[in-house]
């Protein structure tokens, strides 16, 4: 975001200085409402399955691939922004109701039991981002052999697969 201008934000948008500034505020505004639309999307892109939590993983696998913006948004809003602690304020519903779910499938003896279904929740969406753009191995791409990707997704799924049997 500090090496964002206004000026050339407004000339690629087609919208003049003073109208971004008049409906958004700031370049501030500007990319907290960008970044809302994008986490709100992808949600709504790779609806949460609880009962198939790898299945999960690697929709979500998926999704990074054709939204490379995403996770680059998420990492400018880590090192500009909110650099410790949850990064979607406003959003704690959306995951409580995951958490809940993975609860649900813990006490049905589903997943196991024996680590927090916080954690389990962190693990998934970090796992699924193991080949995103903040990989310090490998960066996926959707110009990668098909082959690849089916490889890494069944990786995904085999590994959690593993983990998170009870």
């Amino acid at each position: 975001m500090a090496g964002a201008r206004v000026d050339r934000i407004a000339e690629l948008s087609g919208l003049s200085k003073p109208m971004l500034y008049s409906y958004f505020g700031g370049k501030e505004k500007l990319f907290d409402a960008v970044f809302e639309a994008h986490v709100i999307g992808n949600g709504e892109r790779v609806p949460f399955t609880a009962d198939d939590l790898p299945g999960y993983v690697s929709r979500l696998y998926d999704d990074y691939l054709t939204d490379p913006s995403l996770v680059r948004l998420l990492m400018w809003k880590r090192l500009e922004r909110d650099g410790t602690g949850y990064l979607f304020s406003g959003l704690e519903q959306r995951d409580a109701q995951h958490i809940r779910d993975i609860e649900e499938q813990q006490r049905a003896g589903r997943v196991r039991d024996d680590i927090d279904a916080r954690d389990i929740w962190s693990l998934l969406i970090a796992t699924a981002a193991t080949w995103a753009q903040g990989s310090i191995t490998e960066v996926a791409t959707a110009g990668d052999p098909e082959s690849t990707h089916a490889r890494r997704r069944a990786a995904l799924v085999a590994y959690l697969g593993g983990a998170l049997a009870p």
